[in-house]
């Protein structure tokens, strides 16, 4: 079973910049499809970004479109997630997701696309 360890979180002022990491071990799926969420208190996931693992199918949730990129290293089985001009709307926990088998369309950003997460990591953005 794969694990999944996000870093990189942390306080910053709006527009700002902070670049998650999301450090895989384990499983066994061959084209596994990763993706990003992001939770406050009170309200559903939300799906930020994800990217297949030939890191030819990536999309955006029109919120951070333009100003979050993800990436990911596979010598490294690492996946990235650069957050550029950040906004106090961006404020939430992030969690990093992985799917045993490639992702299409709306299903990239639905949560129960995915088998595995990670604990996640707090972003805080102050006007």
């Amino acid at each position: 079973q794969p694990t999944l360890m996000e870093s990189g979180g942390g306080s910053v002022q709006a527009g700002g910049s902070l670049r998650l990491s999301c450090a895989t071990s384990g499983g066994t799926a061959s084209r596994p499809h990763m993706g990003w969420f992001r939770q406050t208190p009170g309200k559903d996931r939300e799906g930020v970004a994800s990217i297949d693992s030939f890191g030819e199918d990536i999309a955006y949730s029109d919120s951070v479109k333009g100003r979050f990129t993800i990436s990911q290293d596979h010598a490294k089985f690492t996946v990235y997630l650069q957050m550029n001009n950040l906004r106090p709307e961006d404020t939430a926990k992030y969690y990093c997701a992985r799917a045993s088998r490639p992702l299409f369309g709306s299903a990239v950003f639905r949560p129960d696309s995915y088998h595995f997460w990670g604990q996640g990591t707090q972003v805080t953005v102050s006007p």
